[in-house]
């Protein structure tokens, strides 16, 4: 399968209209992260306050959903879309997104900018790793991944994609640098949990959230950006962009995730700016001809699978 690259499409776009679309806010990112850890607190709050099973279940799929948007963020800042000063960057978002999750955010860029470069195709890290897995499979009928998501939602799952995770983790080792970062923040974390009493709130509304409710809304927005029914013939068809509805923006595609054709084609253009790049894109009719656009990921992304 052949690379890709946006510049053989030869769309008609003004490069005067796409320069304002690159600057970056980062007190804008930073705001967001912190927003996030603050819904989350507060509602392991309410849900401590008025515990019982229904309030229980809203909080695991509402926290899983915010741990889903900040690693969205995160994935922005993988493409440099934070403060200039990098250092700076990358600590803070390992601090609040990467090392709560087990991962650190430079490991994640070299191998999604390796995705960027050689977009499904054997030189893809990403495609390589989910080609031939059952949960990626196409086609397969709605019963089969309706039943992938309570796989989700009963942790089974997510053990599973845990052990996948590891070994493509290993693959990408970290410097010892970064291990003794992660080490130290989860000897900090454990002796904190451990001296305030706190175990119990951590694997109620951290650790069962990420195995659970986060998982499923990362497979279900990582099968919609390159699988299902696409033709891979060039850039255009090769991932697609989804039109969600209120709940699923929320849920599943926070921060404009859900644009995803438009990052591939320019991936400097920070979330907050892909509606535009949208409308900028649509003015050209070759890309309104061939670019992949689906109805929402429970409609549209189902009857594509």
């Amino acid at each position: 399968m052949p690379s890709f690259d946006a510049r053989d499409l030869n769309l008609n776009i003004s490069k005067e209209e796409l320069k304002p679309l690159y600057e970056v806010q980062p007190l804008r990112v930073l705001a967001s992260l912190l927003g996030e850890w603050i819904f989350i607190i507060t509602v392991i709050v309410l849900c401590n306050y008025w515990f019982n099973p229904l309030s229980y279940v809203l909080a695991v799929v509402l926290i899983g959903s915010r741990m889903h948007a900040l690693a969205v963020i995160m994935h922005d800042v993988s493409h440099f879309r934070f403060f200039k000063d990098r250092r700076l960057s990358d600590f803070i978002t390992d601090l609040l997104v990467c090392w709560p999750m087990m991962i650190n955010v430079d490991s994640y860029r070299k191998n999604h900018l390796g995705h960027h470069q050689h977009l499904n195709t054997d030189d893809d890290p990403d495609w390589m790793a989910k080609l031939g897995r059952s949960e990626f499979k196409h086609p397969q009928s709605k019963s089969e991944f309706i039943g992938r998501l309570f796989l989700y939602l009963i942790g089974f799952q997510g053990i599973m994609d845990l052990k996948w995770m590891i070994g493509r983790v290993n693959q990408n080792k970290k410097s010892p640098s970064q291990k003794r970062q992660i080490l130290i923040f989860y000897i900090l974390l454990f002796s904190i949990l451990t001296i305030f009493g706190m175990w119990k709130f951590y694997l109620l509304y951290w650790v069962i959230p990420f195995f659970t409710s986060f998982l499923m809304f990362q497979y279900i927005r990582s099968f919609a950006e390159h699988f299902g029914d696409l033709e891979y013939t060039h850039l255009l068809n090769s991932t697609r962009s989804v039109y969600p509805s209120f709940i699923e923006s929320i849920v599943v595609a926070p921060y404009n995730i859900s644009y995803h054709l438009e990052h591939h084609l320019y991936p400097g253009v920070p979330y907050y700016n892909l509606p535009k790049l949208r409308k900028i894109l649509m003015k050209d009719q070759s890309y309104r001809e061939k670019a992949h656009y689906s109805k929402g990921y429970f409609s549209g992304l189902l009857r594509e699978l």
